[in-house]
């Protein structure tokens, strides 16, 4: 071990987020091995609990995936039996992604993750949500300064 200061990898706070990130998904990994779920499964089955059934598109939106990551997501999904692509009645463009009786019975194992990472990290719940919240807020901020046009092309 040295005594010099950070170098400039970890000042970066694009590093802390990617590093935080793969640390959250590995703390993740054993409980989610239990339940037979990937993340990004994980995260499909949170939103269909919280919005119930949704378009492939809206559920895109909600959990920030494109189309290319989604779909073959969804379909290893359904084969597996978890959840159920439909068409939609109203719109048949549209398909609807709902949860299977089998992804339904995931509801009780999924829902005590979060607590299991609370008690892992040594946090209190208050400072889970606060980070969170803090979390977010930056997102909020990144999506909108990615939305804007650069300063460079005003210029022009």
């Amino acid at each position: 071990m040295t005594d010099r200061a950070p170098g400039l990898l970890e000042q970066q706070l694009c590093f802390a987020l990617y590093s935080a990130s793969r640390a959250m998904t590995t703390c993740y990994r054993p409980l989610l091995d239990e339940v037979g779920l990937t993340y990004p499964q994980y995260i499909v089955l949170l939103a269909l609990f919280d919005r119930g059934p949704l378009s492939v598109k809206d559920l895109g939106e909600t959990l920030r995936l494109d189309s290319g990551t989604l779909s073959p997501l969804l379909k290893r999904m359904e084969a597996g039996g978890v959840v159920r692509r439909e068409r939609s009645q109203e719109d048949e463009r549209s398909v609807v992604v709902s949860l299977t009786d089998q992804g339904e019975a995931l509801r009780s194992g999924v829902q005590r993750m979060p607590a299991a990472i609370v008690e892992a990290t040594g946090s209190t719940v208050e400072q889970i949500v606060d980070l969170q919240a803090q979390v977010t807020a930056f997102l909020t901020r990144l999506e909108a300064a990615r939305d804007q046009p650069s300063a460079r092309s005003r210029a022009s």
